[in-house]
C-alpha cells in the first residue's frame, strides 16, 4: 500500500500539524502580548487608588478616555501585519520592512495631532465624561501627561504589525511584559518615592510607552539595514498605509459603537444590571483575547500564503483556523460554566447583582463556539486585506444589533435579554464572514493587493 492513496492521508496529517505548530507559534505569544496590555491600566488603578477616591475617579475618566483615542487606531497592527506578510510571502524582506516603516510614520503622525487635540480638549473631555469636580483635575492632569506618550502607544501599534507581519510574536510579548514591569516600579517609584501622586502615574507610563516604542524601533531599524531599506518616510507609502487602514478604523469605530449601546441599555436597567453588566463584560473582553489571539496568528499567516501565490495553502490554513476557533471557543464556553462558582464572588457579594450576573455568564458561554469562528474570519480577511468588506461587514451588523437592544429596557427585557441581542450581534457577524469566506473573493495572491473585490 505505496500508492498515492495510502499517501494521501498521511500528508493530510503532516499539512495539519504543520498548520497547527504555526497558529501556536503566533498564537500563544500573540495572547501573553494581549493580556500584557490591559495590565497597564490594572497597575495604574492599584497604585493609584491608595492615594484616595478623587484620584482613583479621575483616572478612570482619564484612562477610559485614553484607551478609547489609542484602541481606535489598532489598524495600525492589523493593517501593518496583513501587508508586511504578503511581501515576506512573496520573498521580499527589504520591501517588507520598508511597509513597515511607512506605516510607523503615519503611527507617529497620527499621534502627533492627537496628542495636541487631547492637551487643548482635556478639560471638556474630562467634562463630557461627567467627571466630579473633585476628580476633575486629577482626570485632567493624567490625561494631559499620558497625552505625551500617543505616539509612542502608536508607534508600539504599527511595529507590532510589523513584526506580526514577519511572523515573530515573540518579540512583541517580550516587549509588552517589559513594558508592564517597567510602568509598575516607575509607579510606584513616581507616586510615592518622589511624591508626584497621580501625576507620577502618568509619567510612569509615558515613559514605559516610550521604552517599548525604542526597543521596537531599534529591532525594526536594525533589520531594514540588515536588509537595505530605507527608513525615510515615503509620502507615497504613507498614504497608501492609510488608504488600508481606512476601512479597518470604519470597522473598529462600529464594534466600539456596539459596545458602547450595549453599557448604555445596561445602565437604563438599573444599578444592579450596569454592575452585573460591567463584571459580564470584563470576561467577555478577557475571552476575547484568546480567541483574538488566534486572529493575530491568521493575519500573519494568510497574508504570507497569499504573498507568496499560494491561495490553496491560505484556504487550508483558513480551514484549521476556523476549527482551532470552535475548539478554542467550546473550551472557553464550558471553562466559564464551570468557573462560575469560583470567580463571581471575586467581583460581587450583592446577591441582586449575582442574580442578575449569572444567567448572562451561561449566555457569554454558549456564545463562545460562535464568537470563536467570528475572531478567527476576522483574522483571515484582515490578513487577507480585505478591509473594506469588513467595515461594511460591521456596519451592517451595527444596522441589526442597535435597535435590537434599544428595545430591550422598553420591552421589559433585563440584563440576560441584553446579552442575547449582543449573542445575535455575534452570529450576524459570524454570517457576513462567512459568507464572505465561502465566496473565496478574498484570495487575492500577490505581494500587494491590487483589487478590491
Amino acid at each position: 500500500m505505496d500508492g498515492p492513496t495510502a499517501l494521501a492521508p498521511e500528508l493530510g496529517r503532516r499539512g495539519l500539524r504543520r498548520h497547527d505548530r504555526e497558529i501556536l507559534a503566533l498564537a500563544v505569544p500573540a495572547f501573553g502580548a494581549l493580556v500584557a496590555e490591559p495590565l497597564f491600566v490594572m497597575a495604574d488603578s492599584a497604585i493609584v487608588g491608595h492615594l484616595g477616591t478623587p484620584q482613583l475617579a479621575g483616572l478612570g475618566v482619564a484612562a477610559a478616555l485614553l484607551t478609547s483615542a489609542v484602541s481606535v487606531f489598532v489598524f495600525l497592527a492589523y493593517a501593518t501585519t496583513a501587508a508586511v506578510a504578503r511581501r515576506v510571502g512573496a520573498g521580499d524582506l527589504p520591501a517588507a520592512i520598508r511597509q513597515g516603516m511607512d506605516g510607523i510614520w503615519l503611527a507617529l503622525i497620527l499621534g502627533a495631532a492627537v496628542t495636541a487635540a487631547v492637551l487643548l480638549a482635556a478639560p471638556a473631555l474630562a467634562g463630557l465624561f461627567g467627571s466630579s469636580p473633585t476628580a476633575a483635575p486629577y482626570a485632567v492632569s493624567y490625561l494631559r501627561i499620558s497625552a505625551l506618550g500617543i505616539p509612542a502607544m502608536l508607534a508600539v501599534l504599527a511595529a507590532t504589525g510589523v513584526l506580526r507581519g514577519l511572523q515573530d510574536t515573540r518579540t512583541p510579548l517580550l516587549v509588552a511584559v517589559g513594558g508592564f514591569a517597567a510602568n509598575a516600579a516607575l509607579n510606584v517609584a513616581l507616586v510615592y518615592g518622589a511624591g508626584l501622586g497621580i501625576a507620577g502615574s502618568a509619567w510612569g507610563t509615558v515613559i514605559a510607552q516610550c521604552a517599548m516604542a525604542a526597543v521596537y524601533l531599534a529591532v525594526v531599524v536594525r533589520g531594514a539595514r540588515r536588509h537595505g531599506a530605507s527608513l525615510r518616510p515615503d509620502a507615497a507609502g504613507i498614504r497608501a498605509c492609510a488608504r488600508a487602514g481606512a476601512p479597518l478604523l470604519v470597522r473598529t469605530l462600529s464594534l466600539r459603537a456596539v459596545l458602547l449601546i450595549a453599557t448604555a441599555v445596561a445602565a437604563r436597567l438599573g444599578d444592579e444590571d450596569i454592575a452585573a453588566h460591567q463584571v459580564v463584560l470584563t470576561l467577555w473582553s478577557l475571552l476575547a483575547y484568546a480567541l483574538d489571539a488566534i486572529a493575530i496568528a491568521g493575519q500573519a499567516i494568510i497574508g504570507r500564503y497569499l504573498g507568496a501565490d499560494d491561495p490553496a495553502g491560505a484556504r487550508a490554513a483558513c480551514r484549521r483556523m476556523v476549527q482551532w476557533g470552535i475548539a478554542s471557543g467550546l473550551v472557553l464556553g464550558l471553562l466559564v460554566v464551570a468557573g462560575r462558582p469560583l470567580f463571581v464572588p471575586l467581583f460581587t457579594s450583592d446577591p441582586s447583582v449575582r442574580d442578575a450576573l449569572l444567567p448572562a455568564l451561561l449566555v457569554v458561554a454558549v456564545s463562545q463556539p460562535v464568537a470563536g469562528v467570528v475572531f478567527v474570519l476576522d483574522g483571515v480577511l484582515m490578513g487577507a486585506g480585505d478591509g473594506p468588506y469588513l467595515a461594511w461587514a460591521m456596519l451592517a451588523t451595527l444596522g441589526v444589533f442597535a435597535p435590537v437592544a434599544l428595545l430591550v429596557p422598553g420591552l421589559g427585557g433585563g440584563l440576560t435579554a441584553l446579552w442575547w441581542a449582543m449573542t445575535l450581534m455575534m452570529a450576524v457577524r459570524l454570517v457576513t464572514l462567512w459568507l464572505r469566506a465561502r465566496s473565496g473573493r478574498w484570495i487575492v495572491t500577490g505581494a500587494v493587493r491590487t483589487s478590491g473585490a
